[in-house]
């Protein structure tokens, strides 16, 4: 009777032993010691068993979808040299990971706690563009939630590839990609996916730092399977970061400095065309543009695909003061005085003082010269003795001069000739004044020739200063209309 007392008892306590083993050896809640601190107890019943080299799911077709957020923080530095972004981000990335899962209830109602990083297992997510380590802290942990949601949040230094554009400098619109990809895994094994909404993420300026030198505009999302020639296809999420340079800095210290240059080689054309002042005013403003282009030189940002637009605008500018320095060393040289300068052609006089001077509504410009016979008979009753001037030219034109002079004034029933050392002197003193009346007469010439040559001169410096001037402005007009369109678009 007592021994089939021992046995029923046995039989009944058998399986409730055999259930506690069990729960003692799978590692249950019931098996510890509920002295332990929650944290510890849940620390154990996750990590005791757990594989970080597998990844965490029980279907191994299943894959493992990564759910990825980037926020902008800082535009550090732009390399255009050697076409580098250097940004500061807030990564952030979740998944789940079904090894991590628990019941809040059994362990103080915890529903997430951090642990190592190191302990669990992590997606070998990079970005492609990646040329150089960052400073970026170190952040060990994770939170796990206990639904088995792994969150990991860390900041990072992204130092990357970019193609630059710098054609529009300073107003000019840069594109670059963060691709964010798993370097080993396929899509079958780890997919990737956006946390949040595009438009969440291209609007979201909360954090950016918008004190520096770069304007963010957006962050674009766009989310592609790639793929290699004969290879597998792996899952890929990109990040355009569109930024724009703040142009008012290059406009103060490289633009205005420029057009004020131009303002006043314009302003230099004002100074008479026959003065010499005006080519020794433009050589020292081309000298003065010269050192001005040193000294910004190291401010253009230099690569080796192209040029920027504001460097030819330096450079025609140089040649547009070039231009400016030949036209007025053309303008002096035409209207310099010289004793052997030829008068003006009449097709040119014609040219220039009626046709130019009308189509520059310059008025009238008096065309014809007086002959040379004109201008010494009306010269000659400008000095005194003007009875005797006719009579010392006809004197000057016949061989006998003294002769017939005799003659003339015997038929006039004149008074005896004086004696012939009178005649001798008045000789000579009509030889003296015929002289300087032939250098008076000659010098009014070259006056004469002079002054049409200055009227010459005078019109084409306002006809090339005109084209000259329009050139600048359209050629200022249309940078402004191009720089307008970029800045603004």
């Amino acid at each position: 009777m007592l021994l089939w007392v021992l046995q029923a008892l046995l039989a009944l306590f058998l399986p409730m032993l055999l259930a506690q083993g069990e729960a003692r050896w799978r590692g249950t809640p019931q098996a510890h010691n509920t002295t332990q601190p929650a944290l510890l107890r849940l620390s154990d019943h996750l990590l005791t068993h757990y594989r970080k080299g597998v990844r965490p799911v029980r279907d191994w077709r299943q894959p493992t979808t990564i759910f990825i957020d980037v926020i902008m923080y800082a535009i550090l530095s732009v390399d255009e040299k050697n076409q580098v972004l250097t940004t500061y981000i807030w990564y952030r990335q979740f998944w789940t990971d079904e090894f991590l899962q628990w019941n809040p209830e059994d362990f103080d109602n915890i529903t997430k706690f951090s642990i190592p990083t190191d302990s669990i297992w992590v997606p070998d997510i990079l970005i492609n563009e990646f040329v150089d380590v960052g400073k970026s802290p170190s952040i060990p942990y994770v939170y796990v939630q206990h639904q088995g949601k792994v969150h990991n949040y860390k900041p990072l230094q992204v130092v990357t590839a970019c193609s630059l554009d710098i054609y529009n400098f300073p107003f000019d619109v840069q594109n670059c990609s963060l691709t964010f990809t798993s370097w080993l895994h396929t899509i079958q094994d780890i997919n990737l996916s956006l946390w949040r909404s595009p438009e969440d993420v291209k609007l979201d300026h909360s954090v950016f730092m918008n004190q520096g030198e770069w304007e963010l505009l957006g962050v674009l999302t766009q989310f592609q399977e790639f793929s290699m020639k004969g290879s597998d296809c792996y899952a890929e999420m990109k990040f355009y970061v569109v930024i724009r340079r703040r142009p008012l800095f290059y406009a103060v210290s490289l633009l205005l400095p420029s057009i004020f240059l131009m303002v006043v080689d314009i302003v230099g054309f004002c100074l008479p065309p026959d003065s010499g002042e005006r080519v020794s005013f433009k050589i020292t403003l081309l000298l003065g543009y010269s050192v001005f282009l040193i000294i910004v030189s190291d401010t253009l940002p230099a690569t080796a695909i192209g040029t920027p637009l504001i460097g030819v605008y330096f450079v025609v500018c140089m040649a547009l003061l070039v231009i400016s320095l030949a036209e007025t060393i053309f303008i002096v040289r035409l209207v310099h005085k010289q004793d052997l300068q030829r008068p003006v052609p009449l097709w040119l006089q014609r040219l220039v003082l009626e046709r130019i001077a009308w189509l520059l509504c310059l008025g009238e410009q008096p065309m014809f010269r007086r002959s040379p016979g004109t201008f010494q008979d009306t010269k000659t009753d400008d000095y005194p003795g003007s009875v005797l001037l006719p009579a010392m030219g006809n004197h000057c034109s016949h061989a006998g001069g003294p002769q017939d002079l005799e003659k003339t004034l015997r038929g006039r029933s004149s008074p005896p000739p004086p004696p012939r050392e009178t005649s001798l002197a008045v000789r000579g003193l009509l030889q003296e004044l015929s002289s300087i009346r032939h250098f008076l007469e000659k010098r009014d010439e070259m006056r004469e020739v002079a002054r049409d040559w200055l009227r010459v001169g005078y019109v084409l410096d306002r006809l090339l200063f005109r084209i000259y001037l329009l050139a600048v402005l359209a050629y200022s007009i249309t940078l402004v209309t191009l720089w307008s369109i970029w800045h603004y678009s």
